[in-house]
């Protein structure tokens, strides 16, 4: 007897996981199809096409006022859909979204320095990781073990922006801080071992190929997760890295204080 064919979504999930994009584009692409599934009535995608997918966008647009970050987002959602299964007859010519221009806020050298300074304990060996490298958050947020040499003072960045792999600079900075940090990452490490625990995330189809690596020293986090959590495809509890949320906040106490310790210093008498 054969199996029921696999629904919609389920495919989708499938096709996801078969180029390797992360668990967190898989949620933002499934749900944004479900939306539009749901926007029109249930109807099946392979019944619709241009002009349902322009109706969507254009809701999003004039009715949910979404940023155009976010309507792009539903439109590279639905465009991998269709490109997964089902042919479109003709361009997507929806209303977009007015793209917000914002003028960024830059730090120079010292004020950024001072912020660093201020703070403490993982996030302000990250941020010092981040300002002496050049690393962008997720790249360093997702390095392993194996990816530092402290000898040579470098680090190598993989599947990095594009793809692509390249090794940067370790600043004197990092290397000094890095020694005692990895020595209480493997504490906890050994501690997870000895709980039955200790395995992490492999890329790709490692975890097959090797199916003890996950638990190996060199392919654990530089900055893992403080609690272990359960991988929603697999079931298996793993230790992640850090979330980005963690730095972001430790960064903006930091220049609230910063911001503080300023104005008190402009309201002192000796400072006029």
């Amino acid at each position: 007897m054969e199996s029921p064919p696999r629904k919609l979504l389920d495919q989708v999930r499938d096709s996801i996981r078969l180029k390797h994009y992360s668990y967190r584009t898989e949620q933002t692409y499934v749900q944004w199809i479900r939306r539009y599934i749901l926007f029109h009535n249930k109807q099946h995608p392979k019944n619709m096409g241009v002009p349902e997918i322009e109706t969507f966008l254009t809701y999003l647009a004039t009715t949910e006022n979404v940023a155009a970050s976010t309507q792009n987002q539903a439109f590279s959602a639905l465009l991998f859909l269709y490109v997964l299964d089902i042919e479109l007859d003709d361009r997507i010519d929806a209303l977009r979204a007015r793209t917000s221009r914002y003028l960024p806020t830059v730090l120079t050298p010292e004020e950024t320095k001072d912020v660093i300074k201020r703070m403490s304990g993982v996030y302000h060996l990250l941020a010092v990781l981040l300002y002496g490298s050049g690393l962008r958050l997720q790249e360093a947020l997702q390095l392993r073990i194996k990816d530092l040499d402290l000898a040579q003072h470098q680090i190598v960045i993989r599947n990095a922006k594009g793809n692509e792999s390249r090794v940067t600079v370790l600043s004197e900075s990092a290397i000094n801080l890095l020694p005692q940090h990895l020595q209480q990452v493997k504490k906890q490490h050994l501690l997870d071992l000895n709980q039955g625990y200790g395995a992490t995330q492999l890329p790709f189809a490692l975890a097959k190929k090797y199916e003890n690596a996950s638990r190996e020293w060199i392919w654990q986090y530089v900055f893992p997760s403080l609690t272990l959590s359960k991988d929603p495809r697999t079931g298996q509890v793993l230790r992640y890295h850090l979330h980005p949320s963690g730095l972001q906040k430790a960064v903006k106490q930091a220049v609230r204080s910063r911001s503080v310790s300023v104005r008190r210093i402009d309201r002192h008498p000796k400072a006029r």
